[in-house]
Formats: C-alpha cells, sequence, structure tokens
C-alpha cells in the first residue's frame, strides 16, 4: 500500500444573525476555512445566486480552483521530469455546474486554459502533450466524477 495523507481543515460559520437557521433567508452564508500552519483563512460564502456574499470565494470556485492548481503543480513535475524548462504558467479555469429540481446539482465539467511558457522553441511541441501526463498524475482530477478538459497553449519565452 502507498503511503496515506491526511488532511484537515477547519470551518467556522460565521452567518449567525441572530434567528439562526429559523428561515431560508434569516441567515448568512459567510464561513472560514484555516488550517494549521497557514499565513491566512480563506473567507468563504455561497455562490451569490444562492444567496452568498459574491466577495468571498465559494465552494464551486474553490473546486475549481483546485483542479487548476493541482494541474499546474503536475505539469509542472512533468516539464521537470522531461527535461522541459517552463518560466511561466497561467489559467483561466472555468466551470460548469447543472443545478438540479431537488435543489441539488452537480459540476458537468471543468476546462483548464494554461497557457505555459517554455525557455526555447525545442521545447515547445514536447510541453504541449505533457498535458496528458500531467491530468493522470492529479490527484484532483483523479477524484471527481467529471471530465476535466485542457485547452492548453505553449508559448516560447522572450
Amino acid at each position: 500500500m502507498k503511503d496515506l495523507h491526511r488532511y484537515e481543515v477547519g470551518l467556522e460559520w460565521l452567518g449567525d444573525r441572530g434567528e439562526g437557521t429559523s428561515h431560508y433567508r434569516a441567515y448568512g452564508r459567510a464561513n472560514r476555512l484555516e488550517a494549521a500552519g497557514k499565513l491566512h483563512p480563506i473567507e468563504g460564502s455561497s455562490d451569490r445566486t444562492f444567496h452568498g456574499d459574491r466577495e468571498r470565494w465559494n465552494p464551486e470556485e474553490l473546486l475549481v480552483g483546485a483542479l487548476s492548481e493541482c494541474h499546474m503543480l503536475s505539469y509542472l513535475h512533468v516539464a521537470t521530469n522531461h527535461g522541459v524548462v517552463v518560466v511561466g504558467y497561467t489559467d483561466r479555469a472555468t466551470g460548469t455546474m447543472r443545478t438540479d429540481a431537488r435543489g441539488g446539482g452537480a459540476f458537468t465539467e471543468v476546462t483548464l486554459h494554461p497557457r505555459v511558457v517554455v525557455r526555447d522553441a525545442g521545447m515547445a511541441e514536447l510541453a504541449a502533450t505533457l498535458h496528458a501526463e500531467a491530468s493522470e498524475k492529479c490527484f484532483i482530477a483523479a477524484s471527481v466524477a467529471f471530465p476535466v478538459h485542457h485547452e492548453p497553449e505553449v508559448v516560447v519565452a522572450d
């Protein structure tokens, strides 16, 4: 059996306005995520559509962000293993979630749009192919029940 890794995150609901959850609009969705050793907590809420605070992170954004960050970290690892020197990496990930008549729902897909900057032109073709291997190594992508697509762009540093 491979090594087992555990992660612990604390969550505190900050939305009691004096009435608790006496009715749907009586309470706020504000919350705070914290973890031991982290410099800053994450100020969360629900999506504005669900009566949340648009200035705070919502769980849906955090999921899309986790997929984007995991892919990037996996990609950088894979690039290193293949001798591709990456000097820049950005992503604008998008996710689609569908709600249902029961009040629930699920993500239907996430698409990552990584823009990878490599040191020289001789690395560009290989760099473009490494997203598939990085995807296989991404723990978060392997844990979700919807497709995670990749629409990469590889450019050469000036």
